[in-house]
C-alpha cells in the first residue's frame, strides 16, 4: 500500500469514523469499513497469533510454513499477524477466512500441521481435531458442525471490553483500530468535555484501579487536576513483574492503540502534556509494537501538538525498567523513572500531589487505562451496569497452573472463583483433585476449595484477606506441596525486597530460613540446629504478622500472605513436614525416602550406575537395594527406572 493511499484511508477514517461517534454510516463508508475490518474479503486471509505465547509455542515456524505453502501452491492470500486471543494453552493459533465464509480458528497449528489444515480449508473440509471454532457474522456462510468462538466454555462467561480486539486485529495497523471506532472517544473528549467533566464521568463510572489497592480512578485524577503546578505527568505502569502474570503483555501486544488512547484521555483529564509508558526491558515484543503504534498515532495526529485543533498537546515516551518487582509500587516506579534506585517512599504526599520530579503525577496500570475509551464512548451508566456494586466493570485474569485451559480472560466483576476454575479453565488437568487456588501474585493468598464460591470483587475478596492484585490466578492440584509453594514465593519476595525497611528486609529473609529448615533433610542437622528449627517454626506465624503490620510498602505488608494463608488452611501439611519429616506430595526432595520393590526390580543395574552417591547395591539380574543413610533423595534412580520398581514415601 503506497504512502498516498495510506494517507487517504487515514483521512477518510478520521473524517467518517473518528468524528462520527454516533456509529451510523453511509453506504460507501460502511463498505470501506467492512473491507478494513475484513468482514468482506476478496482473497483468503490467514491470521496467525504472534504474541509472545504464540511465538514460544512455535508461531514463527507456523508462519514460515504458511508462506511456503502459499508460494508452492501459487496462491494469492493475505497473512496478518495478530496478538493472543487469550487461550494460550491452544497456541499456536491460526485463523483462516475464505471469501464469503466465516473466519475459522485452528488450535495447536504447528508447522507440520499447516499443509494438512490449509488443504482441508481450501477444499471446504475440516480437521476437527484442530478446529477450535468460527466467528459469527451475518453475511458469512457458516462452517457446518463447528461452534461459534463465543460459545466455547473458555469464552462463554467472558465479557470482553478491554480485550475486545486482542487476537482479532493487527496490532501493527492503526487502520484496524480506527475502523472499529478507535480514537473516537479521544476526539469526543477533547472537543466536547472539560477536564473536570472527564474526571467526573470516570468517577461516576466507579472505575477503580485494576492493580494494587483499587483506589477510585476518577477521585485520583481530580486530586492531580486540582493541584496547582506548571507541569503534570501521566505514567502507564506496565511493569508486570509477578511470576506467571502476563495480562499487560497480552493487551500491549494485541491492542496497543487502546492503551495509547486511554493515556491520551487521562492526560487531558489531569492537564498533563507528557506521559510515560514504563515497562520491563525484557518485554521486547511489547516495546517494538508500542514504538510502532506511537509512531502511527503521531503521524495521524492523535499525539503531538494541537490534537484535533483543540490546543491539547501530548508527548508519550517509552521507558524501560529492569523488571524489579518492587517497581510495581508507584513511588518506587517514579524513583526508577527519575534515574534513582527503585525504592518506595512514604505517603503522603501522594504522587497525585507530588510525584515525578516533584510535580503532580498520575500512575495508572495498563488495564485501568484501557478501560477509559469504552467508558467515554458508552457512558458511566453503561460501565456501572457491568459487574457488581463497589466493583464495576470487568477484570482481566491470568489463569495459570494445573487447569485444563490456561491463558488470559476478561470476566465481569462478581463472577465466582469456582466458575473460573471449573467453567472457564475447564477443571483440573489429568482429572486430578483441586487443592487450592492462589490469587493475587506472589504476595497473594491460597484459597481452599471450600471458599471458591467467593466472588471476584474488591470487597468480597477483602473479606477473606485476599485481593485481585494484578489478576494472577494459579490453579493448584493435589500434587502441590503448600510448604514448598510458600518457600518459592518467600524466596522471590526476599530477593525482590528493596531493603529499605528492616521488617521486610530481615523478616522475609528469616521466614525463608525457617521454611528452608522445615524442608531440609534431618540427617544434616545437629541437635542445636534441630532446636533452632523448632523455635523458628513456633515463631513463624508471629513473625509473619509483624512483617505485615510494620513494613513500609505493599511488598512487605503482603509478603507474609502466602505463609499465613497456607498455615491457616493447610496447617497439617506444615506439621507433617515438621514432625514427621515427610512431604506427602513428594515435592520436597530432601524429605523423600526412596525404596526398591524387589518384586518389580529385574536387576538391570541402570539405577546403580546413575546413582551419584553410590547408595544402591545389588548384583546384575538380582533385586537391588537402597542404602538410606547414603541416599540424598535426588530422584535420579526414580527417573531412570523403566520398570516402575522404585518408589518414594
Amino acid at each position: 500500500m503506497s504512502a498516498s493511499t495510506t494517507l487517504k484511508i487515514t483521512e477518510f477514517l478520521v473524517e467518517k469514523v473518528v468524528k462520527n461517534y454516533s456509529g451510523f454510516y453511509d453506504k460507501g463508508t460502511a463498505e470501506l469499513l467492512a473491507q478494513i475490518k475484513r468482514e468482506k474479503v476478496t482473497r483468503p486471509v490467514i491470521y496467525i497469533g504472534m504474541g509472545t505465547c504464540g511465538l514460544v509455542a512455535g508461531a514463527g515456524k507456523t508462519m514460515k510454513a504458511v508462506e511456503n505453502y502459499l508460494e508452492e501452491n501459487k496462491l494469492d492470500a493475505e497473512i496478518i499477524k495478530v496478538g493472543c486471543i487469550g487461550l494460550c494453552s491452544a497456541e499456536p493459533i491460526m485463523d483462516v477466512q475464505l471469501p464469503g465464509k466465516a473466519r475459522i480458528s485452528f488450535q495447536h497449528a504447528t508447522e507440520e500441521k499447516v499443509e494438512d489444515l490449509l488443504n482441508a480449508v481450501f477444499h471446504h473440509t475440516l480437521m476437527h481435531d484442530n478446529s477450535l471454532g468460527q466467528y459469527r457474522f451475518s453475511s458469512h456462510e457458516d462452517w457446518p458442525g463447528l461452534p461459534y468462538i463465543e460459545q466455547l466454555p473458555f469464552f462463554a462467561s467472558q465479557r470482553r471490553i478491554v480485550l475486545r480486539n486482542a487476537g482479532i486485529i493487527s496490532p501493527l495497523s492503526i487502520h484496524d483500530y480506527m475502523a472499529r471506532g478507535g480514537y473516537r472517544s479521544l476526539f469526543k473528549t477533547v472537543l466536547n468535555y472539560t477536564p473536570e467533566k472527564v474526571c467526573e464521568i470516570i468517577d461516576q463510572s466507579e472505575l477503580r484501579g485494576r492493580a494494587g489497592g483499587g483506589y477510585p480512578t476518577g477521585k485520583k485524577w481530580l486530586v492531580a487536576l486540582n493541584t496547582g503546578s506548571d507541569q503534570k505527568y501521566l505514567i502507564c505502569n506496565a511493569d508486570e513483574s509477578d511470576p506467571g502474570a502476563y495480562m499487560d503483555r497480552t493487551l500491549l501486544e494485541g491492542d496497543p492503540h487502546r492503551v495509547i488512547e486511554g493515556m491520551a484521555i487521562a492526560a487531558y483529564a489531569i492537564g498533563a502534556n507528557k506521559a510515560f509508558i514504563y515497562l520491563r526491558s525484557d518485554y521486547k515484543q511489547s516495546i517494538l509494537l508500542l514504538q510502532h503504534a506511537l509512531l502511527e498515532a503521531r503521524t495521524c495526529g492523535f499525539l503531538g501538538e494541537n490534537i484535533f485543533g483543540s490546543g491539547f498537546n501530548l508527548s508519550v515516551f517509552i521507558r524501560q525498567g529492569a523488571g524489579a518487582f518492587v517497581c510495581g509500587e508507584e513511588t518506587a516506579l517514579i524513583s526508577s523513572l527519575e534515574g534513582s534506585r527503585g525504592i518506595p517512599h512514604e505517603k503522603p504526599p501522594f504522587p497525585a500531589e507530588k510525584g515525578l520530579l516533584g510535580h503532580p503525577t498520575i500512575v495508572n496500570n495498563v488495564e485501568t487505562l484501557a478501560n477509559i475509551p469504552p467508558i467515554l464512548e458508552n457512558g458511566p451508566s453503561w460501565f456501572k451496569a457491568i459487574g457488581k456494586k463497589g466493583s464495576t466493570g470487568t477484570k482481566v485474569i491470568c489463569i495459570t497452573g494445573n487447569g485444563v485451559h490456561t491463558g488470559v480472560v476478561e470476566i465481569p466483576m462478581g463472577i465466582k472463583i469456582s466458575d473460573i476454575v471449573y467453567s472457564i479453565a475447564g477443571g483440573i488437568k489429568n482429572d486430578k483433585k483441586l487443592k487450592a487456588v492462589q490469587l493475587g501474585g506472589p504476595a497473594g493468598i491460597c484459597i481452599p476449595p471450600k471458599d471458591l464460591d467467593v466472588e471476584i470483587g474488591y470487597d468480597s475478596l477483602e473479606e477473606i484477606g485476599a485481593s485481585t492484585g494484578l489478576g494472577g490466578l494459579i490453579i493448584l492440584d493435589e500434587d502441590t506441596c503448600m510448604v514448598n509453594l510458600s518457600k518459592y514465593f518467600m524466596d522471590f519476595l526476599q530477593k525482590e525486597s528493596c531493603g529499605k525497611c528492616i521488617p521486610c528486609r530481615e523478616g522475609t529473609k528469616r521466614m525463608l530460613e525457617i521454611l528452608e529448615g522445615i524442608t531440609r533433610r534431618p540427617k544434616e542437622e545437629s541437635s542445636h540446629e534441630t532446636l533452632e528449627r523448632f523455635k523458628g517454626v513456633v515463631q513463624l506465624e508471629n513473625l509473619a504478622e509483624v512483617i505485615r503490620d510494620t513494613s513500609l510498602c505493599g511488598l512487605g505488608q503482603n509478603a507474609s500472605n502466602p505463609v499465613l494463608s497456607s498455615l491457616k488452611w493447610f496447617r497439617e501439611e506444615y506439621e507433617e513436614h515438621i514432625f514427621d519429616r515427610k512431604c506427602q506430595a513428594g515435592v520436597c526432595h530432601d524429605l523423600r525416602t526412596f525404596y526398591i520393590d524387589v518384586e518389580l526390580c529385574n536387576g538391570c543395574n541402570v539405577c546403580q550406575k546413575k546413582c551419584p552417591e553410590n547408595a544402591i547395591i545389588g548384583s546384575v539380574k538380582m533385586p537391588h537395594f537402597i542404602i538410606e543413610s547414603k541416599c540424598t533423595g535426588c530422584g535420579i534412580c526414580f527417573d531412570s527406572c523403566k520398570f516402575s520398581a522404585i518408589y518414594f514415601k
